[in-house]
């Protein structure tokens, strides 16, 4: 360790608000110029070229816009436009998070903080003697870090990391966040246990100084990175508020996306006070395609928008005879046609507790021998099959005035705007699961179970939802069935029944949970 006087020559010119200028920092050995910022009376200066001057190790990423000042005991952690500074001791401790009265700023790519405000900071993480003589003199001594302490961590080269980087997408509903990877990740999983969700990432290493994240507000509390012989573990502290999370691989690239959810339907004061608002009291029904789009022609020449059409009018008279305080709304009760983000807008408006979309199957092969019916939950395709049938459902979007509205809807952005739907995932599960169950027990035709995958029509419906894809009008035996008024007559059956049953599980959940 050496010992150096310092002193801080501040040479501040009458400028106007908002300026920038230098300012000579001075040793026993050398001189440096720094730059400072002053804004309405206050100082500020650049955290990096501090850092340089003094030969203090630190760790920049222009990503997070964040910087880390690495002290022999602490850890010194700065935010640009943020007024928090968090001080982790290296003993394991709580980290201390302190406030300034003023925000930072960056600038050229550069965080600058208000002099004056951070000192104390500075002084209690560094150990130097830190001395403010007005107006502009800040006089420095004692013992500086030593750069030889600050050393990798055992085994593991920056050259080596795979885990290079994050990045947070905070929504209402949840929290997205893309890990970046410069190598492609085959194998992962994740535990929660005690409010500490673990992702473990295998045969790749994680940078902690690019993926720690500590005093978040939101879900995500704390984010930490552990490096376990040839694994990572990525660490997400969560509130109570967590209910699920999804790994996903990032289109195109060796990425991954993590998205933890909130829960909505959290038994609060909120739902005591307004309980009539969470009511089971809207049903949205959605006959899919319409108008000028068919859908899917069968091999008996049936089109698949009038089967979705009647079956949607028949399931709708069913609930208004057997549930009266159930309003039914429809997307469309006649032939006409709706572009796909309406149909989730009048969902919405109307109050809607459920939404079922109702469709039929086909393949590009006639005849085939692909048969049964199937319910999809709105998530990223997961299979071959389940990705084409979501691009051959949303290939709607051609139809439309305006389908460029959809462009951005694909990987992350996708999952961005999803999130809303995703908050209700639990309850549409479980109105998957009743449908899947109700349609082994009364219809004839094979139950392809339940699957997940990217629909548009499902994307701006908030609340739980669900699409029906009721058999492959490719296959004579389906396509004869759906087209007879018997066979739609009992799909219609088969849903009321579903839904009511929902309807109990949700109106007991409101209750009683």
């Amino acid at each position: 360790m050496k010992l150096f006087r310092i002193l801080f020559l501040l040479i501040v010119l009458t400028l106007p608000a908002a300026a920038q200028n230098n300012l000579i920092l001075k040793t026993d050995s050398k001189n440096f110029s720094i730059p400072v910022y002053e804004r309405q009376g206050t100082l500020y200066f650049s955290v990096k070229h501090f850092a340089e001057a003094l030969s203090i190790n630190y760790f920049y990423t222009s990503e997070t816009e964040k910087i880390e000042l690495k002290f022999p005991d602490y850890n010194l952690k700065i935010t640009a436009k943020n007024p928090f500074i968090i001080q982790t001791p290296k003993s394991g401790a709580e980290p201390v998070i302190y406030q300034l009265p003023t925000s930072s700023y960056l600038i050229n790519g550069n965080i600058f903080i208000p002099l004056v405000y951070s000192l104390n900071i500075l002084k209690s993480s560094s150990g130097m003697n830190l001395k403010y003589e007005a107006p502009f003199t800040l006089s420095v001594s004692g013992s500086l870090p030593d750069t030889k302490e600050f050393v990798e961590q055992p085994g593991i080269s920056t050259s080596s990391y795979n885990i290079t980087g994050l990045t947070i997408d905070e929504r209402a509903n949840g929290t997205l966040i893309r890990l970046k990877s410069n190598k492609k990740i085959k194998t992962y999983n994740s535990n929660y246990k005690d409010g500490v969700l673990t992702i473990t990432l295998r045969n790749v290493h994680a940078d902690p100084d690019k993926i720690d994240r500590t005093g978040r507000k939101g879900l995500v509390k704390e984010i930490k990175a552990i490096n376990k012989e040839k694994d990572a573990q990525i660490q997400f502290i969560v509130g109570k508020e967590y209910t699920t999370s999804e790994v996903i691989d990032a289109e195109g690239s060796n990425d991954i996306l993590i998205t933890i959810h909130n829960k909505i339907f959290a038994k609060n004061e909120s739902i005591d006070k307004n309980k009539e608002k969470w009511n089971f009291d809207v049903v949205v029904i959605d006959a899919g395609h319409g108008g000028k789009d068919v859908g899917a022609i069968g091999v008996n020449g049936v089109r698949e928008k009038d089967i979705n059409l009647a079956i949607a009018l028949k399931l709708g008279k069913l609930i208004k005879e057997n549930l009266k305080d159930v309003q039914v709304v429809y997307t469309r009760d006649d032939d006409t046609f709706v572009e796909l983000y309406k149909r989730g807008k009048i969902a919405n408006e109307s109050g809607g507790k459920l939404f079922i979309s109702i469709h039929c199957n086909s393949t590009p092969k006639k005849p085939t021998d692909a048969n049964g019916f199937e319910v999809y939950l709105l998530r990223p395709g997961r299979t071959k099959e389940a990705i084409a049938i979501a691009e051959r459902e949303n290939s709607v979007i051609h139809y439309e005035d305006n389908p460029g509205r959809y462009e951005q809807l694909t990987d992350e952005n996708f999952i961005l705007v999803s999130m809303a739907h995703s908050s209700y995932m639990k309850y549409s599960e479980k109105f998957a699961e009743l449908l899947n169950r109700q349609f082994s027990n009364d219809l004839t035709l094979t139950s392809r179970g339940v699957k997940q995958a990217g629909f548009y029509v499902l994307v701006g419906a908030s609340m739980p939802s669900v699409l029906i894809e009721t058999g492959f009008l490719s296959n004579k035996n389906d396509a004869d069935y759906l087209k007879s008024s018997k066979g739609q007559q009992k799909y219609a059956e088969s849903i009321f029944q579903s839904v009511k049953k929902f309807k109990e599980y949700y109106d007991s959940f409101i209750l009683n949970d």
